[in-house]
């Protein structure tokens, strides 16, 4: 299977470069065949310019901001692959990351998406043990969600991977959604046609930067609220977000 990266970037000059090294190395380490898109989205700082200093990464430029529209203009790039991962640009993607997802997808034919928990790793660490206790709580529920319920699954944003095909299938991107509930839709719908698998085997190293600013416990709020609204009523509760960069 051909796997392509899509990364989305807005104004990340102080964090592509560690991403798109992380992203190289365990391409080279695993040796799964794998090509990089960075979307330059509306970008006024020098994202675009230190992407494309980078061999082997192509840079799309979405001037429409939003992570919804960068990482759709980042599928329409992606033609010709399998699996699209889909990371942020402030991610660091881990030794055998790689290996997992072409092991989870290989051992399941009927699997569609596959997702993990974050770790982050430049926050405190009381803060990122609430995040453990809050990513058991997630667990539990990605479990009701998928074998009771039967209503969807879990999907986190910036960690995640899905077939081309299935997303294709179930109508791709909802640009409606700007930004947050839009993992939680993309659980949703693939549901439909597949398996969504959340699983702890797959972490993701990233920036705590917006729970740091905004606070664990209302952030948190703020993504469990979206993520019911989402998985029953089919749309966000919070349209409005902040922008929240490294310093």
């Amino acid at each position: 299977m051909k796997l392509a990266f899509v990364i989305p970037a807005y104004n990340e000059e102080a964090l592509i470069g560690m991403c798109l090294e992380s992203v190289l190395a365990e391409i080279n380490r695993s040796g799964v065949p794998a090509d990089i898109i960075v979307v330059n989205n509306a970008s006024t700082d020098r994202t675009g310019e230190i992407a494309r200093s980078y061999p082997g990464v192509r840079v799309v430029d979405e001037p429409k901001k939003g992570l919804v529209n960068a990482r759709d203009a980042g599928f329409a790039a992606s033609e010709g692959y399998d699996l699209i991962a889909n990371i942020d640009s402030d991610t660091i993607v881990p030794e055998g990351w790689l290996t997992t997802v072409m092991r989870e997808f290989g051992n399941d034919p009927k699997l569609v998406c596959l997702s993990g928990p974050y770790i982050y790793y430049d926050m405190a660490p009381h803060n990122r043990l609430l995040i453990d206790m809050f990513y058991g709580l997630t667990y539990l529920i990605y479990l009701l969600n998928r074998f009771v319920l039967r209503v969807g699954s879990v999907v986190q944003g910036g960690n995640f991977v899905f077939k081309r095909d299935a997303w294709v299938k179930v109508g791709g991107y909802d640009r409606s959604i700007e930004f947050f509930g839009e993992d939680t839709d993309v659980a949703v719908r693939l549901s439909r046609v597949g398996g969504v698998k959340w699983t702890y085997g797959l972490k993701m190293k990233t920036s705590g930067r917006r729970l740091e600013k905004e606070g664990v416990f209302r952030t948190a709020a703020t993504y469990t609220l979206n993520f019911f609204w989402v998985t029953f009523r089919g749309k966000p509760a919070t349209m409005e977000y902040k922008d929240v960069r490294k310093d």
